[in-house]
């Protein structure tokens, strides 16, 4: 567990490929819509960022293909372990990042996901690949 200034942090998921395959040019911390037993499953971390990636619909921004497992213990409060999930971050920084995603060869990837102060969290790089 990794401590700054009183906030504790723990680590779930780390993409290590992403850092790899991609220079990282800005990151962003985001909080993530989660519904029923899905923090349970992060929590004995049954989670996969991988293969994952952030795409705005609108305004908003959504972590795609994102795998939780369902929770052992849930049975019909699962949800599909695959859906799209909201990311929290403040109108200035979306505004500001999706005009650099339209620019050519900007992709939004997640790095780390993490507990903070008890909330999940995802740090978010805006990537420009190799």
């Amino acid at each position: 567990m990794l401590e700054k200034d009183t906030e504790k942090y723990q680590v779930i998921s780390v993409n290590r490929k992403a850092r790899h395959d991609y220079h990282i040019l800005d990151t962003y911390e985001a909080g993530i819509v989660l519904r029923g037993t899905e923090v349970k499953s992060i929590r004995n971390r049954q989670v996969s960022i991988k293969e994952s990636y952030a795409h705005f619909k609108g305004m908003e921004l959504y972590i795609i293909n994102m795998h939780i497992s369902p929770y052992k213990f849930g049975n019909r409060y699962n949800l599909e372990p695959k859906r799209d999930r909201k990311l929290l971050l403040q109108n200035k920084q979306l505004t500001k990042l999706k005009g650099q995603i339209e620019q050519k060869g900007f992709t939004l990837i997640p790095l780390r996901l993490y507990f903070k102060n008890g909330y999940a969290k995802l740090e978010i790089g805006l990537a420009k690949g190799k």
